[in-house]
């Protein structure tokens, strides 16, 4: 390996370190910004689905370590690694990253403007890192009940959003391209939380929706079976965006008995999801 990929390996290892002092779980990448450790089952003819159950590194963002040891491990483990991924979703920051493109010939930034103005959010001061090809990684957190998506375009052309699931590329990592680094003034920056009007945009909502007057009728009715229709992974989201959408609509109060009742039936306890809807009416102005 040339000195200057020993160099890069090890600013990269004393980055995500400084990162995991943050409470931030990191893994390693290669320049290609993938993760550095391949998957143990990628020869297995019928791998069944592990997120690191078998104790082996390459996993992905399952592996994403705050301790400082097991980081060494996996560094160690991928001595090519020049650059580090941080893991969204993850507490106790529940990370959201917001990524500003600049490849699509778009103007992410201004669609972003556009849909503050639109939706009535403001951006507050938080950390930036700032890529390579000119983009922008903006971090946000969220409400630790709430399951943020990955998406790709969804919000608007340019901007794809980092949850569960998906990582950032931590600052000082080296790429291909160049190196990521954090806008001048954000480097200390606690992350910010996500603006509410944000956040109930970056959740998943139902396939068809008609507005109804606010009553509790027909529209409640699909609000409780919006939840009822809930994957594992999606029913605290779907709760939460479900809860959200009642409280704004007026139907709140009305609505919390059956939401709780269809959030029991899809495997929540009745605590997680009366907390959910408090939370919920908490975001929107309203009281639990």
């Amino acid at each position: 390996m040339a000195t200057t990929d020993r160099q890069a390996t090890t600013l990269a290892l004393a980055h995500a370190l400084s990162a995991a002092e943050r409470g931030l779980a990191v893994i390693p990448l290669s320049r290609t910004k993938l993760p550095a450790l391949r998957s143990p089952h990628r020869d297995d003819p019928d791998p069944a689905p592990c997120h690191g159950e078998c104790g082996r590194f390459g996993h992905g963002v399952y592996d994403a370590s705050t301790d400082p040891a097991r980081i060494r491990e996996l560094f160690a483990a991928a001595p090519w690694a020049t650059g580090y991924g941080i893991a969204c979703g993850l507490p106790p920051h529940h990370l959201i990253g917001i990524d500003l493109d600049t490849k699509s010939g778009t103007d992410s930034s201004a669609a972003l403007r556009e849909l503050a103005l639109r939706h009535l959010f403001t951006i507050p001061p938080t950390v930036v890192v700032l890529t390579p090809s000119g983009g922008r990684h903006l971090w946000l957190t969220g409400p630790p009940e709430v399951v943020v998506p990955n998406s790709a375009g969804r919000l608007a052309p340019g901007i794809d959003i980092r949850g569960a699931g998906g990582y950032l590329v931590g600052p000082g990592s080296r790429t291909d391209h160049g190196v990521y680094s954090t806008a001048p003034g954000t480097a200390h920056i606690v992350p910010a939380r996500c603006p509410r009007a944000l956040l109930r945009l970056l959740l998943p909502q139902p396939r068809t929706h008609h507005p109804a007057p606010p009553s509790a009728g027909g529209h409640g009715q699909g609000l409780v079976q919006f939840v009822l229709a809930a994957h594992e992974g999606q029913r605290n989201t779907r709760l939460f965006w479900a809860a959200c959408r009642a409280y704004e609509d007026g139907i709140g109060p009305a609505l919390v008995d059956p939401l709780v009742e269809a959030a029991l039936n899809t495997g929540l306890t009745e605590r997680e999801a009366r907390a959910t809807i408090a939370s919920a009416a908490r975001m929107t102005g309203h009281r639990p």
